[in-house]
């Protein structure tokens, strides 16, 4: 069981993709109203999510931007050395692998992680990119610049070995199926909802006990970083802090557990 905050910033002139009016104002112009929902992120949201985990004695895996570890360098150190896991997520949200050069790659790895090192000591052991979005060329660039994993990865249950010419990494597969943002913006379900349905998928899942599997819950602090949906990551925390049967664990402490198997 894997808890992630995600923890984000936008570069300048850009902003979230998301808006929580609904209606997408027209032509190629920014949007005041997604920029200002984006910033409420790190300015306020990751820090309450922060709070619950902690509250409950539970450690999280923080997605978080370059751009956070260079404007908030502090509360990034604090994050880390409470013991949450700081994971690479690229320079800045809106900047998306498959729209990058690979000039723009590779500044984009080397500079977040400059950043991430200067902000906590100590370079990410792992990256999982926006979108969950990334290609072979770019998880071996990874490899080459010493991450040991990755999270980019929707095609099997438990983690595997990527092997290159001259490198090679792990990838661990995220679950995607309780994220609050499509929840909340794709969907339109309510916290009530969130809640309700992890908790009857890890009823089931437990009463079957046939096979081991990683089971994440992704909260960004725009979204359910907010009052009226942090309860929900709460009951959730709750929870799962309380179940015998589940490892709450982070995904570095699973590649610490299973690389040796590979």
């Amino acid at each position: 069981m894997v808890f992630n905050v995600a923890y984000e910033m936008w570069t300048p002139g850009n902003c979230s993709s998301v808006n929580p009016m609904g209606n997408v104002l027209s032509g190629n112009v920014t949007d005041p109203n997604a920029d200002s929902y984006g910033r409420y992120n790190a300015n306020a949201g990751c820090r309450r999510l922060f709070d619950i985990a902690e509250r409950h004695g539970v450690i999280t895996s923080v997605f978080t931007s370059g751009l956070v570890a260079e404007n908030h360098a502090g509360e990034l150190r604090t994050v880390a050395d409470y013991g949450h896991e700081i994971i690479g997520h690229s320079y800045g949200q809106d900047m998306l692998f498959p729209y990058l050069t690979d000039e723009e790659r590779e500044d984009n790895i080397v500079s977040s992680t400059r950043f991430f090192e200067q902000a906590t000591g100590k370079q990410p052991q792992g990256w999982i990119s926006p979108r969950i979005t990334s290609d072979l060329d770019v998880q071996r660039r990874l490899a080459r610049h010493g991450y040991q994993w990755h999270g980019d990865a929707l095609d099997h249950d438990l983690p595997y070995l990527q092997c290159f010419d001259d490198s090679e990494i792990l990838a661990i597969p995220v679950t995607i199926d309780f994220n609050d943002l499509p929840h909340a913006m794709r969907f339109g379900r309510t916290p009530e909802q969130f809640v309700q349905m992890f908790i009857t998928a890890l009823d089931k899942l437990l009463a079957c006990n046939t096979e081991t599997l990683i089971l994440d819950v992704i909260v960004h602090g725009h979204c359910y970083g907010r009052p009226a949906a942090a309860w929900a990551f709460e009951e959730i925390v709750k929870r799962c802090a309380s179940e015998k049967d589940l490892w709450l664990t982070t995904r570095g402490q699973i590649f610490d557990y299973t690389r040796p198997f590979f």
